[in-house]
């Protein structure tokens, strides 16, 4: 499966992802906010991969000029029925639809892995003003909680992808990683966590690429399973899900 048609799987479970997935908390946006030396609100800020909308709706929160740039038909659906005022663009970070030095910020939450940095971020320094700058984040999982860490590679194992690295890269490998090379990069990790319900957490992780190339039996018996593991840990019915936003921001050398 390759990553054009894994980036593409969203569309089947939009409405899943956007009733799912977890938002970000509010010191991100204070981080970005402290490294760019200036407010949000009243930004034009591009989000792009914006999927249903949940970083987009931070951005707008904060007064921010937000236009949302997606590539998937369902996810932008989503995006523009949870967000009626804010435009929505079909588009992708290796060509984006936006006009030269017409940004202030460019964002992409949870989406950077699916672009081609050797295109993506000459779009984006095209697209960005002269002080402009483009932040990248995730949500990752916080592997310093044994449970998680343990998730986490019993889904890795299942799904037959690599677990992700229980330590973290440093600076300078983060830096490579994401492709920013010859940037100025300021690196943030904030950590933050929510509570849910077993349903949410594993509607959660359903949403996730590497379950959605699964045919419908194989998702079904791994979530049951892993329905069942959880009521032996977390009698109550609910767990705690513990995340580290990892955000890199960017601009011109």
């Amino acid at each position: 499966m390759n990553t054009s048609q894994r980036a593409q799987s969203f569309n089947a479970a939009a409405a899943q992802y956007a009733a799912s997935r977890p938002s970000y908390p509010s010191p991100l946006l204070d981080c970005i906010e402290e490294i760019t030396c200036r407010p949000l609100a009243g930004a034009r800020v591009a989000d792009v991969g914006a999927g249903t909308g949940i970083a987009t709706a931070l951005l707008r929160g904060r007064g921010a000029q937000v236009l949302a740039v997606e590539p998937g038909e369902a996810m932008a659906a989503e995006c523009h029925a949870a967000l009626p005022d804010v435009p929505v663009v079909r588009g992708d970070g290796n060509a984006l639809p936006l006009a030269d030095g017409s940004h202030d910020l460019i964002t992409y939450a949870q989406s950077w892995q699916w672009t081609d940095p050797g295109r993506s971020v000459p779009e984006a320094l095209r697209v960005l003003g002269p002080q402009g700058s483009l932040a990248i984040w995730w949500n990752t999982t916080s592997f310093d909680v044994p449970w998680l860490r343990s998730q986490h590679q019993r889904i890795a194992r299942y799904c037959g992808v690599k677990p992700a690295s229980v330590v973290r890269p440093d600076d300078a490998e983060a830096v490579r990683l994401a492709g920013l090379t010859g940037l100025r990069v300021t690196r943030r990790q904030v950590r933050w966590s929510r509570e849910v319900s077993f349903d949410g957490h594993l509607a959660n992780i359903g949403s996730r690429s590497a379950f959605l190339v699964l045919d419908e039996a194989r998702r079904r018996a791994f979530l049951t399973e892993e329905r069942r593991r959880l009521h032996e840990a977390f009698p109550d019915g609910t767990v705690e899900e513990a995340y580290v936003v990892d955000l890199l921001m960017a601009t011109r050398p």
